[in-house]
């Protein structure tokens, strides 16, 4: 472990810095952004200013959209994941994904949980039993779904099923977990829930999370980066962004004033 957190490009070389195109058109520009280990960070900007498009560059996601490239370096534990012997596979293992809508599998609870392990293979029957419940309890369903767990999962609530998603990410065991506007979908109530959950994970995951809503940035993030034209104009602890910005575009934006 780097002391720069899981990723990081603590350096002022321009060139090594992260940059991603589609096609001719340069979505970002040289991004310089430590994520803090066993924090939140959160990634606030006005729609189209590239903050999913970071985030996916953060388990290169991006390479599954033709005409695309990324430029630079993007450090996990010190080692550019960009590099050609890069195993993907092992890298999304590590830096799981949870997006703006539920997607769970058209299968029942426990096989949605079950299914990154059985992917990977080599884990017992009970091991699997064990690793579904433990995932489910980290996400905060198991009371909800333990006498259930081979129903479909699409007769799951929306905020359970984005709940379930965390767990099947869960189960894999990663080390980072990207959220790609989680809440957005989802009701006040599950909102909440989620927001809850997150303050758990984070006892022994780093996340970073994108975010329209400010309120939401302010009370679960420790860490916030504001995004935009492609550009990270401001990257600081989350008290002092939201309060004492930097920048007068950061200010604008946290207080309503464009955005």
């Amino acid at each position: 472990m780097t002391p720069y957190g899981k990723y990081g490009l603590p350096n002022k070389n321009e060139s090594r810095r992260p940059g991603f195109f589609y096609g001719s058109f340069q979505a970002l520009k040289s991004i310089n952004l430590d994520v803090k280990e066993r924090q939140v960070t959160a990634l606030i900007g006005p729609s189209g200013c590239g903050k999913s498009t970071f985030l996916r560059t953060l388990n290169r996601m991006n390479e599954l959209i033709p005409n695309t490239r990324t430029e630079g370096m993007v450090t996990l534990d010190g080692q550019d994941i960009y590099q050609p012997e890069t195993d993907v596979v092992s890298l999304r293992k590590r830096v799981g994904m949870v997006f703006q809508r539920p997607n769970p599998f058209p299968k029942s609870i426990y096989e949605n949980v079950a299914f990154g392990l059985r992917v990977l293979g080599g884990h017992s029957k009970m091991k699997v039993e064990n690793k579904v419940e433990e995932s489910l309890k980290a996400a905060a369903l198991w009371a909800e779904v333990s006498d259930r767990l081979h129903q479909n999962a699409l007769s799951l609530t929306l905020g359970q099923q984005q709940r379930l998603c965390i767990a099947r990410v869960l189960a894999i065991e990663p080390e980072v977990i990207l959220m790609d506007e989680p809440c957005s979908a989802l009701d006040p109530i599950a909102t909440l829930k989620i927001e809850e959950l997150m303050q758990e994970l984070k006892r022994n995951y780093s996340i970073v999370i994108v975010t329209h809503n400010m309120q939401q940035a302010a009370r679960t993030s420790d860490w916030t980066g504001f995004f935009l034209l492609g550009e990270l104009l401001e990257y600081g602890l989350t008290g002092e962004v939201f309060t004492n910005p930097k920048d007068k575009r950061t200010e604008n934006y946290v207080t309503g004033r464009y955005g």
